[in-house]
């Protein structure tokens, strides 16, 4: 498949993607992942940005344990109530008491049951017992008694709405307090707040006395059942009411109005318009999402409000400091009363600290909201973030993955800013799962294509070329070409000495076996140095360095797999002899120069290969090996890009086919490695060939003669010895010494 094809595919996959979060992010539908790591995410943020410490302002007096164990059982006698309340304002000076809790019923006495009982039967025609009683009565009512306490004083009572659905959802117990608002306010906006069935409130008499009274309960809560959101007012007939915070504050305030804040260009709301905030007089204005509610503004875990008990005050044990000016939150917590909920910060936390933090939010004015513009804004993050997590995917691998994680860090590090600088709830997952989503399709598409070229690579180059070559032109798939194109390159060519004599010995099962047997470890040395086998022809082996992939070192590397040959074979000698094989001996030329390559024959077969006169010349040199009697024949080229190597001339010819002369050298080991002895031959057969080239045939006879006794085992000398003997008696008539090779 073209690449552009392939390209296309990508962009399209990554743009499906894409667009299926952009439509998540509008509303279109709901991915239930998406939005149950958006709440993750959002927890999250809340952790890492607690404000935490402890807020004085809001007091929670807290009946617990020991207030139970110092006044009794729970509900308290309301006269005790109305002790409590008494204390609080006229002893610690406080601003504000709310009760969170309700007082549906009537307070019960039990001397004033017995009394009753006694006016009403035995003592009824008692007179002296009925004045008597009649002037104590009001003493023992202590309903009357906590609701004097209230009166002219900024007291918010608590109760509750029930929801359709719920166990008594159409219960009327108790007096509502005075609506924060009718529904007609909202100026023909949609009603965004959840409509309420019934309700459990405080007595008439107790509702009447207080200032204001809020509700408590949440209908808001999440599908992990932590409480996130507060509804800032519900509706219940043609009106709304406040919740128990917002009722706390307005009556700090002294009571100021409602107003509504609504905007329009909402695509889910009829007529397009929204209820965006509730003003509190001309105060501030709290910022609401689609249903009415807020963000609950956690401070830190339990406790970031003080704690005192409920008998510590009543008893004044309180530091008058501690509650002097502040607003007293009553709640519960003592086992059986207490009113514990899952949330952000913390799986078991009081709900009157929920309240406690709503109200703290609400006077800071630091609520958290969603901006009117953010599914605009998502939407656009989405189709940038979209854009670019494509363009990752035609990176290298560590590129991409380095890019996907700073985008990550961005998108991460701008949501945290305008989170803390300008408190925007700005969605966090659906643009995190976009780049983990795109980074993990482009790393998938890029794995299983580069597999579909290494396996396209390994049946065209596979039988030739080592596998890690083949996996680095996967890799790099603009680092090489298939067409033909020129080349500085190194080609190689090597023989097996004798192996036509040897194969007619051999039957026609055991020659194939010698042939894997021997060649295997040859072409594993070249595929060692990073070589390629361009054809086998009988024992015979054809390489060549600097393609497919280009390579700077192609000559080096063709010269250390050349050296390596010959030691492959020596090592295969004891089980040659073991198979009966005769021991072997490989020559080998070795040639750098320009040349073509690429793929080339026919339209009924192609083969990627070498061409050009370089080429020819490695054959030659190959060849020429037998006649000096070396393992190994390296051009002047060659040898030129290999100057660590220690190389001995052997001859200055001029093959067949070629009209300028070349100059032939067989490696011999390192430069550093090289014995004193050797340098000392070296030395000696350079001084011979100084002789041999300016013609002083005496001179070079003596010096070749004495190389040749010092080392009869070598050919060279000896055909130097006797190719000069040859020139004295014909001496030619113009001599440069170069010689002819007239065999291929």
């Amino acid at each position: 498949m073209p690449r552009l094809v392939h390209n296309l595919l990508r962009a399209g996959l990554s743009l499906g993607i894409t667009l299926a979060l952009i439509l998540h992010a509008n509303g279109f539908y709901s991915l239930a992942l998406i939005s149950q790591l958006e709440l993750f995410a959002y927890d999250l943020r809340l952790r890492l940005t607690l404000p935490g410490g402890v807020d004085p302002r809001i007091v929670i007096m807290d009946i617990d344990e020991a207030s139970l164990l110092q006044e009794g059982q729970w509900p308290w006698p309301r006269q005790r109530l109305a002790q409590l309340v008494e204390t609080l304002f006229t002893h610690y000076h406080i601003q504000l008491l709310a009760f969170d809790m309700v007082f549906a019923e009537a307070g019960r006495d039990s001397t004033a049951t017995v009394l009753d009982r006694l006016a009403q039967g035995a003592l009824r025609a008692d007179a002296a017992f009925q004045r008597e009683w009649a002037r104590l009565r009001p003493t023992l009512d202590g309903d009357a008694q906590f609701a004097a306490s209230l009166q002219e004083r900024p007291v918010t009572l608590g109760y509750y709405f029930t929801l359709p659905g719920q166990q008594g959802q159409d219960l009327r117990l108790g007096q509502l307090p005075a609506a924060a608002a009718p529904v007609a306010a909202l100026a023909g906006a949609p009603n965004p707040f959840v409509t309420a069935t019934g309700y459990s409130a405080n007595l008439p008499l107790l509702q009447a006395s207080a200032r204001s009274g809020g509700f408590f309960n949440s209908p808001l809560v999440d599908a992990d059942g932590r409480f996130r959101r507060l509804p800032l007012l519900l509706t219940h007939g043609d009106q709304l009411y406040e919740h128990f915070a917002l009722a706390a504050v307005r009556t700090l305030l002294g009571g100021p109005p409602l107003e509504f804040v609504t905007g329009t260009g909402y695509r889910d709301v009829p007529k397009g318009q929204r209820v965006e905030a509730v003003r509190v007089g001309g105060v501030f204005a709290i910022p609401v999402d689609a249903q009415g509610a807020v963000w609950a503004p956690y401070r830190g875990p339990r406790g970031s409000f003080p704690y005192v008990s409920a008998s510590a005050v009543l008893r004044q044990q309180v530091e008058l400091q501690q509650l002097d000016g502040a607003i007293v939150l009553v709640g519960a917590t003592a086992a059986g009363l207490s009113d514990l909920r899952a949330t952000p910060v913390q799986d078991v936390y009081p709900g009157v600290e929920i309240n406690a933090n709503l109200i703290a939010g609400i006077l800071d004015q630091n609520l958290k909201y969603q901006p009117v513009f953010v599914r605009g804004l998502e939407s656009l993050l989405l189709l940038l973030l979209g854009g670019l997590g494509t363009a990752l995917g035609f990176l290298p691998p560590l590129r991409a993955l380095l890019g996907a994680v700073a985008l990550a860090a961005a998108t991460v590090g701008l949501n945290l800013y305008a989170w803390q600088q300008w408190n925007w709830v700005i969605p966090l997952a659906p643009a995190l799962a976009l780049l983990l989503l795109l980074y993990l399709l482009q790393s998938s598409y890029g794995y299983f294509a580069q597999t579909r070229r290494e396996q396209r690579l390994a049946r065209l180059f596979g039988q030739y070329v080592p596998r890690e070559l083949v996996t680095e032109m996967s890799r790099r798939p603009g680092g090489y070409a298939l067409g033909g194109e020129s080349r500085e390159m190194t080609v190689l060519f090597s023989d097996i000495q004798d192996f036509t004599t040897i194969s007619e010995t051999l039957e026609p099962r055991q020659l194939t076996r010698l042939m894997q047997f021997i060649l295997t470890p040859l072409t594993q040395a070249i595929h060692d140095q990073r070589g390629t086998v361009d054809k086998y022809i009988g024992d015979a082996i054809m390489a060549f360095w600097g393609a497919p992939l280009p390579d700077p070192d192609h000559a080096r590397h063709a010269v250390r797999a050349a050296l390596a040959m010959p030691a492959r074979l020596e090592a295969l000698a004891p089980e040659l002899a073991a198979h009966g094989w005769p021991a072997l001996r490989i020559r080998i030329g070795v040639n750098s120069g320009l040349m073509s390559v690429g793929n080339m024959g026919s339209e009924f077969r192609m083969a990627y290969t070498v061409l050009g006169d370089a080429v020819n010349l490695a054959a030659r040199l190959e060849s020429a090996a037998k006649q000096y009697g070396v393992a190994i024949v390296l051009s002047e080229t060659t040898r030129a890009a290999v100057p660590e190597l220690a190389c001995q001339e052997l001859d200055r010819v001029q093959v067949k086919g070629r009209a300028q002369p070349v100059t032939l050298f067989e490696p011999i080991g390192l430069m550093d490695a090289l014995t004193d002895a050797l340098r000392e031959e070296l030395a000696l057969h350079e001084q011979a060939l100084v002789a041999y080239r300016a013609g002083d045939w005496a001179l070079a006879a003596a010096r070749f003669a004495a190389l040749q006794t010092r080392r009869p085992e070598r050919t060279l000398y000896t055909l130097y010895v006797e190719r000069i003997a040859r020139l004295r008696a014909h001496p030619p008539a113009v001599w440069e010494g170069v010689f002819a090779l007239t065999e291929k």
